[in-house]
């Protein structure tokens, strides 16, 4: 089973950490923006990545993967059965997805990828734009919504704290700071200590450090 597309990636992120949490066995094979592989390709006409290969079997886009390793291996149950619990863990997904990595994007973009990656100037106003104004509040939601129990839904790991950590990894290469939120802390700090991440966040820290 092959996850295509580099750990860097948070969508990317958080499927491997998913299939680690499994207990899924899968090979990383990190492609390159406009990656013209043929395998890649068939699995994600649109070169978008994630992209899985399982056997004859192709798929792209982190929840569909997740949706068939879920599928594939039911235990443990990081996707709970309980309608609302189930529903959160989905919001949380999605959360993560789309309005974290809403701001967090523009701000790895144009601080890392542009200048380190593709070689030319990123926009430095739109990334302290986006720190100033889009992450603060969204910071907050998560430091008013973390139960003591260290995880988003039913007080165990469930994909929602998979889909909300993996894109701090990618503040957390370009040096966001959080701020005074203790309970977000100390949650990212527990869900990102875990072996399913660690393994790729020491990865990823030390490819950075080499291409710097």
């Amino acid at each position: 089973m092959i996850v295509y597309g580099s750990s860097i990636s948070p969508y990317v992120r958080k499927v491997l950490a998913f299939a680690a949490e499994k207990g899924i066995e899968v090979e990383s094979k990190p492609v390159g923006l406009g990656s013209d592989d043929p395998d890649f390709l068939a699995a994600s006409p649109f070169r978008k990545i994630p992209a899985l290969q399982d056997g004859d079997f192709r798929i792209s886009d982190s929840s569909a993967i997740i949706a068939y390793l879920d599928a594939l291996k039911p235990d443990p149950e990081l996707i709970p059965a309980e309608p609302r619990a189930r529903a959160r863990a989905v919001w949380f997904d999605e959360f993560g997805d789309t309005i974290l990595m809403g701001c967090g994007r523009t701000m790895f973009f144009n601080r890392l990828v542009a200048p380190r990656f593709l070689k030319r100037d990123g926009d430095l106003a739109a990334a302290d734009k986006a720190e100033r104004e889009e992450l603060p509040p969204v910071l907050d939601y998560l430091e008013s919504v973390i139960p003591e129990s260290g995880f988003l839904v039913e007080d165990r790991l469930t994909l929602a704290d998979l889909a909300v950590a993996s894109p701090f990894v990618n503040l957390g290469h370009i040096q966001v700071d959080l701020g005074s939120r203790p309970k977000l802390a100390a949650y990212l700090e527990s869900i990102l200590g875990r072996p399913s991440f660690k393994h790729w966040v020491d990865r990823e820290t030390a490819f950075l450090a080499r291409a710097a």
